[in-house]
């Protein structure tokens, strides 16, 4: 159970004695105070680690002073009780910074849960904060024994220019990787340059790599320099090296070996003067051995190999990756959301075949799309349930989901009961499609974090449509980049 410092200001005794008694029974360390100049004491001397606080106190408001409280200590939970039972108090108290808000009477039991809740938040914030300190600020998160084996190699590796040749499964961080290596390095003041090999169509991956001359070939009319040129005096991120053609593997060799090139075109060497960083999902001796790559250009890479753990191996570190993800969430502008313990061992059961790129891809969709606060184990496992059924194929083309069907079914059903002999108004059709497309927009718009046109053709409609529905439901087409939801 975690447990804490709570500071309670409330004018009446009665209560100061109850909820004490209560805070205490569960392992709490408690100050009870009736004032605000009280409050005020306690919070230099007793350092509390969360506040419950009354609104209205013989000496001022204690909803005037979450503000002030927040400015100084800005990882502290406030916890506001009060009598004045209106939706402007709680929605003040929301716009305060409030973690949670009361009305009076309350029940015992739901404000030790709130008390609970607050110091699991200021827990992981904590706990976040170092980790991003123990880091130097890089997005490396994670404390398990697997990781601690990538941190010492990176910081093996860091001082040095040897190539570096990253393993792992798609989705666990090898970029992060590369980036750490060069931002930790003596080259961090010059150009991290990253190249998708398998995102570059073959015929075009030497260019890409060195650049090309004027009238190179047709269409080529400026001079253009390549990724070598462009990482100059930096490094250079090759990923997905195993999916090189032979003949471009053939012209990298001879690039290492000779620490030259020249652009296609051209016939002056050029000096390549960059780190190289590769990384691979694939099995390269396999590749080796079914002719694919070059046995000799596997040793040129692969000086240093750092192998990163999938996910499944990283128990530690899944709740605080999560909790990292819900953060940045917040900061791009998504609802605030929070993890509680059940969700955090339903997180860490998960297999998570995408490895850290799932989780993350999780925390937003959940980020998004719960209405609660508190993100527990039912929630977790809904949107699990709900990403597996959308990974599998449609049976016979129909995408429909049924479990969707039944819902839209039910709630028609409900509407037509709550009209009785009557009939709803008109215009039923299109208000129903206005509530499926809403939703169906905005997620859309957070998946592709406010790309148009990516959005326009995942929905399979023009981007003229899309704005024109986006401007109609009044949905702010920045969603997704950082703005409100």
């Amino acid at each position: 159970m975690t447990t804490g410092r709570i500071l309670l200001v409330d004018d009446d005794e009665a209560i100061r004695t109850v909820v004490s008694e209560a805070l205490r029974r569960d392992g709490h360390e408690v100050a009870a105070v009736g004032s605000v100049a009280e409050q005020t004491r306690q919070l230099d001397s007793f350092a509390p680690d969360l506040l419950i606080t009354d609104v209205v106190l013989p000496d001022g408001n204690g909803l005037d002073n979450v503000p002030a409280i927040l400015a100084r200590w800005p990882d502290m939970p406030i916890i506001v009780l009060s009598a004045q039972n209106t939706l402007s108090t709680a929605v003040r108290a929301t716009e305060q910074g409030a973690f949670e808000y009361l009305p009076k009477p309350f029940d015992l039991d739901e404000l030790c849960r709130a008390v609970r809740d607050g110091l699991r938040r200021k827990q992981a914030q904590s706990a976040s904060a170092q980790a991003t300190e123990d880091n130097g600020g890089l997005p490396l998160i994670g404390r398990s024994p697997a990781m601690q084996d990538v941190y010492r190699t990176i910081a093996r590796v860091v001082p040095n220019d040897l190539s570096v040749l990253i393993l792992g499964e798609s989705g666990t961080g090898k970029e992060l990787v590369a980036r750490a290596i060069h931002d930790l390095g003596p080259r961090k003041s010059k150009p991290f340059v990253a190249v998708n090999m398998a995102a570059i169509p073959r015929e075009l991956i030497e260019a890409d790599l060195f650049g090309h001359e004027r009238g190179a070939f047709t269409g080529a009319q400026n001079r253009v320099a390549g990724r070598f040129e462009q990482a100059a005096g930096g490094s250079l991120f090759l990923d997905e090296i195993g999916d090189m053609p032979m003949d471009a593997q053939t012209r990298l060799l001879r690039v290492l070996q000779s620490g030259e090139f020249t652009t296609v075109g051209g016939n002056r060497p050029i000096r390549a003067d960059v780190r190289i960083i590769a990384a691979t999902h694939k099995n390269l001796p396999e590749l080796i051995a079914a002719g694919t790559f070059r046995e000799d250009l596997y040793y040129r890479l692969n000086v240093i190999p750092i192998t990163l753990p999938p996910l499944r191996q990283r128990g530690e570190d899944v709740a605080l990756l999560a909790r990292h993800f819900l953060e940045i969430a917040a900061r791009e502008g998504l609802p605030r959301k929070r993890l509680d313990e059940s969700g955090s061992a339903r997180l860490v059961a998960h297999d998570w075949p995408g490895n850290v790129r799932e989780l993350e891809n999780l925390m937003r969709r959940l980020a998004v799309l719960s209405r609660h606060d508190v993100i527990s184990a039912s929630l977790v496992e809904q949107q699990l349930d709900a990403a597996q059924d959308q990974a599998q194929p449609p049976p016979e083309a129909h995408f429909a989901d049924e479990g969707l069907s039944l819902a839209i079914e039910q709630y028609l059903s409900n509407y037509f009961a709550r009209h009785g002999k009557a009939l709803p108004p008109d215009g039923l059709h299109q208000r129903l499609l206005e509530t499926v497309e809403r939703p169906l927009l905005r997620a859309t718009m957070v998946a592709v974090r406010g790309n148009q046109i990516r959005a326009a053709k995942l929905l399979g409609i023009n981007r003229n449509t899309l704005r024109k529905k986006l401007v109609d439901l009044g949905i702010d087409p920045s969603l997704g980049r950082g703005g409100k939801v």
